[in-house]
């Protein structure tokens, strides 16, 4: 089959096309024949060599998918041959050909083709775990999404004022994006290129975050607690501005804050199953109604994913890029 190698750590130029076996279908997979891919932040940061597939999986890139099931493993009961699906795969999107447990397959919305499916799993699953599970974002509370217009950013936004009627406060790099968070559902949007927490406070009060969802880390991290109202939780899905920071302890059990994050590439194959069962009874009808949207900025064939990266690179991207076969 054709794929997309990473051939060294590096820029998108390390991305070649290249011939790789066709997978192997364990007795739990399936396997998808792609028709398209997502593109997204782990991708690159995998690309750049800082984001290690873990033991066992595929060093191919790709981390969602969509297409049509080629054939399935003996203990599957779940899918037939020639379902269409779309996947949350543990690595190797980027192939004509991908093996995925089972469980972490999800039916097409009614309404979306291929290229819209792809963009789906791997942003609402980690939107979910981390907004739902992880931050247990209740009813009324507010919410502060770092990045308002990523894929995740997107999607954390509008399940937390559809599902739970938060207040939603995020943050943008420029003008347009922020006006974007906004259009999207965003209650306040500030430009995280000046004084944020300054902006937030002035917009909603100190101390007034019951959770935060943030890729940044590093010297976010104490202001971002210092954000947050008593029993307040922070939640860190990435660290691309530092894998360290320095942190108030007395704050933190003073407000019994919680500090936690995930990766959820890892995870087994029965806790995405859980995920995947409660997107598909609580956000795929929103997707099939249209009270969720998720904008894709471009999409490019696949010989054509060192422009896909080049796009991501540059940060310039509002909405999902993906790969066509």
């Amino acid at each position: 089959m054709k794929a997309i190698a990473i051939t060294r750590p590096g820029g998108p130029e390390v991305l070649a096309v290249v011939e790789r076996p066709r997978p192997g279908c364990g007795p739990g997979d399936v396997v998808v024949r792609v028709q398209a891919a997502g593109v997204n932040r782990p991708d690159v940061q995998q690309r750049r060599g800082l984001y290690p597939p873990p033991p066992g999986a595929t060093d191919l890139p790709g981390l969602d998918v969509a297409g049509v099931i080629d054939e399935v493993g003996r203990d599957v009961t779940t899918w037939a041959v020639g379902d269409a699906v779309c996947a949350l795969t543990n690595g190797g999107g980027y192939a004509e050909f991908c093996a995925v447990p089972a469980p972490q397959c999800l039916p097409i919305p009614r309404g979306f083709d291929a290229v819209q499916a792809a963009a789906l799993p791997e942003v609402c699953f980690t939107a979910w775990n981390n907004v739902m599970w992880l931050g247990r974002l209740a009813d009324g509370e507010t919410l502060l999404v770092q990045g308002g217009t990523s894929g995740v950013g997107l999607v954390a936004i509008q399940i937390a004022k559809l599902l739970r009627q938060a207040r939603v406060v995020a943050t943008a790099g420029t003008d347009e994006k922020v006006a974007a968070s906004r259009a999207i559902g965003a209650d306040v949007a500030v430009n995280y290129r000046g004084d944020w927490v300054a902006a937030i406070e002035q917009a909603i009060g100190r101390h007034a975050v019951d959770v935060v969802l943030d890729a940044q880390a590093g010297p976010y991290t104490a202001m971002q607690l210092g954000l947050l109202r008593a029993d307040g939780r922070l939640v860190l899905i990435a660290s691309h501005l530092g894998e360290m920071a320095t942190v108030n302890v007395r704050e933190i059990v003073r407000r019994r804050l919680t500090l936690t994050g995930s990766t959820l590439r890892p995870r087994d194959a029965e806790y995405k199953g859980r995920l995947g069962r409660e997107l598909v009874a609580q956000v795929w009808p929103l997707l099939e109604s249209g009270r969720l949207r998720l904008p894709i900025c471009a999409t490019f064939s696949f010989d054509d994913v060192q422009r896909a990266h080049a796009l991501m690179d540059a940060g310039d991207q509002l909405g999902k890029v993906v790969l066509t076969l």
